[in-house]
């Protein structure tokens, strides 16, 4: 189940993120061990968060990779340590919405959404994300928002 679609500007976040070049298929061997770095490098590094979520940022590479940032929100620029390195989303207009249930039926909403991009008479600009809320063990209750970027 996912809500109404909305267009708006969307202002950048910063993210303590680790990147990879990756295959589609990938991605749910990958976010794990990529998170789990991040998270060690918050634990050291209290003062960089608040309330963060998590947040993935995708782009295509081409030759079917996708560039993906696994990070979590932050509150202000930080030096890179190891994998950990200082990622911005990007920002301007974008379309998105909120999935609510498991992350199972992202797939559906994600073509709800570019449906209705297409259907507005719109194009993706390349980037997009998903934002994380916060975790319920009732897969009912996980919201997730799904952004893309808009030409």
């Amino acid at each position: 189940m996912s809500g109404a679609v909305t267009v708006g500007p969307v202002a950048p976040r910063l993210l303590a993120a680790v990147r990879r070049r990756i295959p589609r298929a990938m991605i749910g061997a990958s976010w794990g061990p990529a998170l789990d770095q991040v998270w060690a490098f918050l634990r050291e590094h209290p003062e960089l968060r608040e309330d963060g979520h998590n947040v993935f940022l995708y782009r295509w590479a081409g030759g079917g990779l996708m560039d993906i940032a696994f990070g979590v929100e932050v509150v202000r620029g930080f030096e890179s340590a190891g994998e950990v390195e200082l990622v911005t989303t990007p920002e301007g207009e974008a379309a998105s919405l909120v999935h609510v249930g498991a992350y199972a039926g992202l797939g559906a909403s994600y073509a709800r959404l570019s449906g209705e991009i297409a259907a507005m008479g719109r194009e993706q600009a390349g980037p997009f994300w998903e934002i994380y809320g916060d975790w319920h063990e009732e897969p009912a209750k996980l919201e997730t928002t799904l952004g893309y970027l808009l030409r």
